[in-house]
């Protein structure tokens, strides 16, 4: 298969792409992105990485919230004055998802694109990935991205803003958060991989992030997509597809209760794509605008991804037994494989 009519292949270049430009942007020549294009990004960039030309809007949100709407509420002050910052962020996080929607997460995203190559270098060991995850797991966890959403980004940050806990809550999810890590280690500095003394409640969250962090990096071996499962810049984005413009659409025809390629393929287990037969919108909280299904779908135009009502990328048979086979040789080709032939008697044959 040509390459560059796999929508795999292009997606992982355009995530290379961006990668660096959020991770090195600063040091690209670009001088000007030293001072960040927007902090209201909807993908996980971190703020501590100093190189990075965008942050993520989680940061701010906590930051304002703590730093001048709770401020506000404990001295009587204008509520509306002390929110404006974080109608402002919302409302470039607003400006930016409209054009993208969720693919921001599946196309955009640093952490994403870590734990994506992580599952591929999975591969290539020859790990036994875990193509699909229980399903009673997957619908188990799937609150846990808005209880991080609803209390991390705003009630103890705000809680922290008016006195209630202490001032080391302000911006507790950016504490543990594994973009943390990952962006600042991508630019050589390993001070974050620490565990802060300064109080009891640094010491838990800091320890909290270095388990995350390691476990990240462990399950991404073999599972996909594991912290974007309960990312609250997931949750958020989820809070405003209908928004979008880039959309997920699926005309369901009486074969696609047969096969179920479509889940199979997802990288977040969202097995509504295979069984949902009635809503023509099948853009879930969970999905990330990655394609996958529809590349997987072995029925003409049954899935499409759209920009408004301009089809993008449609579901084609011919497109699906490339993308298979493109497929299954890549999951073949890897050092496990390699070293069982090498290891072969000179008179045996491959079966």
């Amino acid at each position: 298969m040509n390459p560059l009519k796999n929508l795999s292949v292009i997606r992982k270049l355009v995530q290379i792409a961006a990668f660096a430009l959020l991770v090195y942007g600063s040091s690209l020549g670009a001088y000007h992105l030293a001072d960040k294009l927007t902090h209201a990004l909807p993908a996980l960039s971190c703020a501590f990485d100093h190189n990075g030309s965008d942050i993520c809007a989680l940061i701010p949100v906590q930051h304002q919230l703590g730093h001048r709407l709770g401020p506000v509420i404990t001295s009587g002050g204008d509520i509306l004055m002390g929110l404006m910052p974080t109608l402002i962020t919302l409302g470039t996080f607003l400006f930016f998802f409209i054009f993208l929607n969720k693919a921001f997460c599946g196309w955009i995203c640093p952490l994403g694109t870590f734990q994506e190559f992580m599952y591929m270098l999975g591969q290539k060991l020859g790990l036994q990935p875990t193509e699909n995850v229980d399903q009673k797991i997957v619908r188990k966890g799937r609150p846990i991205k808005w209880f991080m959403l609803l209390f991390l980004i705003f009630v103890f940050p705000l809680l922290s803003g008016v006195g209630f806990v202490n001032h080391d809550l302000m911006d507790p999810f950016c504490k543990i958060c594994p973009s943390r890590f990952i962006t600042t280690l991508a630019n050589g500095d390993a001070s974050q991989l620490h565990v802060d003394t300064a109080s009891t409640t640094t010491i838990v969250l800091t320890v909290i992030a270095d388990f995350l962090f390691g476990l990240v990096i462990v399950l991404s071996l073999t599972v996909r997509q594991p912290f974007c499962r309960i990312c609250p810049i997931l949750a958020l984005n989820a809070v405003f597809r209908k928004l979008g413009l880039l959309r997920l659409i699926k005309n369901a025809s009486s074969r696609c209760d047969k096969c179920g390629l479509c889940a199979k393929a997802c990288p977040m287990d969202i097995e509504e794509i295979h069984t949902e037969m009635e809503k023509k919108n099948v853009l879930f909280e969970d999905c990330t605008l990655c394609g996958r299904c529809v590349e997987f779908c072995p029925e003409q135009d049954v899935l499409q991804m759209k920009y408004t009502v301009i089809p993008v990328f449609s579901a084609d048979p011919k497109y699906f037994k490339d993308r298979n086979k493109a497929q299954k040789k890549w999951e073949k080709n890897n050092l496990m494989a390699k070293l069982g032939n090498n290891r072969k008697p000179a008179g045996d044959s491959p079966a």
